[in-house]
């Protein structure tokens, strides 16, 4: 039996479809291995948001032809429909597979055979041409499922190469991702985590011509028997105020939101082409803090694009600084090709651009440990996973707190509720390791 590895870079829907390539490679007759295990085939799945994509790509090639020196090596992903010919220039890669042709991967890699390659294969068609949309969900990796429902932007946001790597915005139907969602249950996942290019795009060019947007897909979810959903990252003006209400009355999705900023200047958001001013993300957050007082908000935002003077980011921080958020995560802006944003003037220097980003994880981190600090001694329902260091296992609560407590395998894909005991100086909740009746008492990590 022919063997297979993958490698992924990047976002969860990248890792929902390299499980789902995994699955097919499975099917196609392959077995699966770990990427530091020998194999025949090496897939690394890349990203182009990842700064440095290149050496990234480079060094997995390296590792990989280290481990096996006479395996393929297939790159796919982002990257690859982005840069094919620079990829097939790297020593050691044997195929690039552009958006829609990774998902032919074994036909594909069983077609190269034995043919000696010097420069790689490139099979990338035109990202216009790209129009179907391939259902992805990861499973066996972790408790929870990343199930792909979107994929592809129909935005030009002026710093993102996404829509140049994935094409227009287009979805699976309601009736298709209830039927995944069905599947994945009777796998024995507890959490599913929706995730997307742009997810509240859902609905978009679904190939039926059906009326259907992303309120109605998560109505329908409703019925599965999934015991929890998290809605990955949605943009602010597709979180409608209809969406938060069901979230809010819902008992199985639960009160977590990532919502990208990118800035607190309206003028920056201008020149990054956002469809929205702060004022509109700022209503959101009020919205969601009314009806779900403990969720947790997430935040994206970018330092340093072309433009941003000091005041402008200091309107970012204390926008932030004053907003009632859970955590940030923080980007430098990079250039990147064919984006808008490369020929815009004022560029920002490198060294200023890490100076910010560096308080803008700071004020995340400030920002964190106030959220933690608020359910002190509360009980919170905790999903625990199967990552163990040998001692501790982890999980995460519904409002996406992450907790800690010694390893039992009794409580891996379990529900339990337990009180959240004392943060120590490093923001890490602290517990005396005594079980309360029908409660765990555990340590909450930052």
């Amino acid at each position: 039996m022919p063997t297979v590895a993958f490698y992924t870079l990047g976002c969860k829907l990248n890792y929902s479809e390299s499980s789902t390539l995994s699955r097919k490679m499975e099917e196609a007759g392959f077995g699966v291995r770990g990427f530091h295990e020998a194999a025949d085939v090496y897939v690394i799945n890349t990203c182009s948001v990842t700064e440095h994509a290149d050496k990234k790509c480079k060094k997995i090639v390296q590792q990989a032809r280290r481990i096996s020196p006479h395996a393929r090596v297939v790159i796919v992903g982002c990257y690859a429909q982005l840069k094919p010919t620079e990829i097939a220039n790297i020593p050691g890669v044997d195929m690039v597979l552009g958006a829609a042709e990774k998902f032919n991967l074994a036909a594909h890699i069983i077609e190269l055979g034995n043919q000696v390659v010097t420069t790689g294969i490139v099979k990338a068609g035109n990202i216009q041409d790209v129009q179907g949309f391939h259902a992805a969900w990861s499973i066996g990796e972790r408790t929870r499922t990343f199930l792909k429902v979107q994929d592809g932007c129909d935005y030009s946001c002026a710093f993102c190469t996404i829509p140049l790597a994935r094409g227009n915005s287009r979805s699976d139907t309601i009736a298709r991702v209830v039927e995944h969602a069905h599947a994945i249950a009777a796998k024995g996942v507890s959490e599913v985590v929706l995730t997307g290019v742009n997810l509240g795009d859902f609905g978009l060019r679904n190939g039926t011509g059906q009326d259907e947007d992303f309120l109605s897909l998560i109505q329908a979810l409703e019925q599965t028997g999934i015991e929890r959903f998290r809605i990955s990252s949605i943009e602010p003006n597709l979180l409608t105020p209809n969406i938060i209400e069901h979230v809010a009355l819902s008992k199985k999705f639960v009160p977590h939101f990532h919502i990208p900023l990118q800035s607190g200047s309206n003028k920056i958001l201008r020149a990054m082409r956002r469809r929205y001013q702060r004022e509109l993300y700022a209503e959101r957050v009020a919205l969601i803090r009314a009806a779900m007082p403990d969720a947790c908000i997430g935040v994206d935002v970018i330092t340093g694009f072309p433009g941003e003077s000091h005041e402008d980011f200091l309107d970012t921080y204390h926008f932030l600084q004053d907003l009632p958020i859970s955590y940030l995560h923080v980007f430098t802006y990079s250039e990147r090709p064919n984006t808008f944003a490369i020929q815009l003037p004022d560029s920002v220097p490198q060294s200023l651009r890490e100076e910010r980003t560096t308080q803008l994880r700071s004020l995340s981190e400030k920002k964190r440990r106030a959220f933690y600090e608020q359910f002190v001694g509360q009980s919170r329902t905790v999903l625990f996973e199967e990552e163990t260091d040998g001692i501790w296992m982890y999980g995460f609560t519904d409002n996406y707190i992450r907790v800690k407590t010694q390893y039992d395998p009794l409580l891996v894909n379990e529900l339990v509720r337990v009180v959240l005991a004392d943060l120590d100086a490093e923001g890490h909740m602290l517990s005396d390791g005594k079980e309360v009746p029908a409660v765990h008492t555990l340590t909450v990590l930052s």
